[in-house]
């Protein structure tokens, strides 16, 4: 969209928030969940600069929520004088801690289907056909995989169409573009892989809850050619050890914006010790304009030295008071209701069983928009609901089952209420990691023996 129109995007953005205001000052909710009926109330329209004939064209602008996933805001510009028309979509969430690749197996026809979210900041591979887009070459896009698909036929149709291109080029581009518009047929699979430094591209999982097993997402430590392309200054060693020394003394409150209501709010943070396992942060919001509570825990040691998995058995209802941690890299399971939940689905956090699955509860049912309005599709919903009710059956001890907490970094814990016993309900297992898990945790690159004699060999002589 160009520099001058971000920069007035962001000053319309300004004016809105100030304007949106009511009259005990907190800014109401900007980025709302998407419904037909109220489309045309949302879009904003701006009167901007066409930078093909230099007149006057119109920018709209809609802030929105894509389901399980973040808050995007989707720009289409028109110019009425020429006919230019462009569109694009931006992230409205932070750029996340680490990069992500999404690497999907297209196997059938329908998978073509799958909603697509490409940053400006992703490439995109797909190895059969040897064609790659690099990160940058393209704007933000909210589309399918076919629609990338055609976007990419597009393109390649329009280099045809130069006047300079020799008889030998084009006969390459032309033999190129058959291959790619093959894959539509999807006569045999194929990779489709997203690598993003900033970690907010997405592709839909339409077995949701349940994980997808055509794919495989993967998270690398950033670059410091990534840190450069996002305006990232990487924190220094020293000042991140003084920042956890200051963090062990006193509970330090941050600013910050409700995730519901957007009102101004304040985060609370503070190191303590868990009896039995070990140092965490804890992190707690509770917003003062509509109520909204927000928990996060954090181990505050490094990873161990072996994974860890914790197999509870729930028998009574005590079972449902029992204190557990979960790490922000462990997975949950049950194999009862043959779910199995990724780290992302609960994010770090210090409860009890029953809030545990509460939480759970909320995010698969209260929370999913595809339970709700014409977004709904039946076997899908029928499908949710019926798992849901039983994960209510357990809540409420009318069930038993079993819950295994996978973690590979060995930061979750489950109380023991026989301790300092052994308690016959709870099993805990350490594995070794499996090159996979230590390379998405970015310990394969790390160099933990020897690196203080690369340093004095690195000094220089006196």
């Amino acid at each position: 969209m160009g520099k001058a129109l971000e920069f007035e995007f962001r000053s319309f953005m300004s004016l809105q928030m100030a304007e949106e205001k009511g009259s005990s000052g907190v800014e109401e909710e900007i980025f709302k969940d998407l419904h037909a009926d109220e489309m045309d109330d949302e879009v904003m329209k701006i009167e901007s600069l066409c930078l093909n004939c230099r007149e006057q064209g119109e920018t709209r602008l809609l802030l929105t929520k894509i389901p399980f996933y973040k808050e995007v805001v989707i720009m289409s510009f028109h110019c009425d004088h020429c006919g230019w028309s462009n569109n694009e979509l931006q992230s409205a969430s932070a750029i996340q801690e680490r990069g992500q690749k999404l690497d999907l197996t297209v196997r059938y026809k329908r998978d073509l289907n799958r909603q697509v979210v490409k940053t400006e900041y992703a490439s995109l591979t797909i190895p059969e056909v040897e064609f790659e887009v690099a990160e940058k070459s393209q704007p933000g896009l909210v589309t399918t995989i076919e629609g990338l698909i055609d976007r990419a036929i597009q393109g390649l149709s329009q280099t045809l169409a130069r006047a300079d291109i020799d008889p030998e080029s084009r006969e390459k581009i032309n033999q190129f573009i058959i291959r790619i518009d093959k894959l539509k047929e999807v006569e045999r699979p194929f990779h489709f892989i997203l690598e993003d430094c900033s970690g907010n591209s997405f592709i839909e999982n339409p077995y949701h809850p349940e994980k997808d097993l055509q794919l495989v997402v993967s998270h690398f430590s950033r670059s410091a050619a990534h840190n450069l392309m996002l305006g990232l200054n990487p924190e220094t060693e020293n000042s991140a050890s003084k920042f956890t020394e200051e963090l062990r003394d006193e509970v330090h409150s941050f600013p910050t914006q409700c995730p519901e209501c957007r009102a101004p709010a304040e985060i609370k943070m503070k190191l303590t010790d868990i009896p039995h396992f070990k140092e965490v942060v804890i992190m707690a919001m509770v917003c003062e304009a509509c109520g909204h509570k927000t928990n996060e825990i954090k181990s505050g040691g490094g990873i161990e030295s072996l994974g860890k998995r914790i197999e509870l058995r729930l028998e009574r209802p005590e079972d449902l008071s029992r204190d557990v941690l979960k790490s922000e890299t462990c997975l949950l399971e049950i194999p009862e209701l043959e779910f199995e939940g990724g780290s992302a689905l609960i994010t770090g956090k210090f409860t009890t069983i029953e809030g545990l699955l509460d939480d759970l509860i909320s995010q698969l049912g209260r929370d999913n928009p595809f339970l709700q309005g014409d977004s709904a599709e039946g076997d899908r919903k029928s499908k949710l609901e019926k798992f849901l009710s039983r994960l209510h059956a357990i809540k409420v001890g009318d069930e038993r089952c079993t819950l295994v907490f996978d973690d590979p970094c060995g930061n979750s814990y489950v109380q023991n209420l026989l301790a300092p016993e052994p308690d016959p309900q709870l099993k805990i297992t350490q594995y070794e990691r499996t090159f996979e898990q230590n390379e998405e945790l970015g310990l394969n690159d790390m160099k933990t023996e020897g690196y203080e004699r690369d340093e004095k060999l690195a000094e220089p002589p006196d």
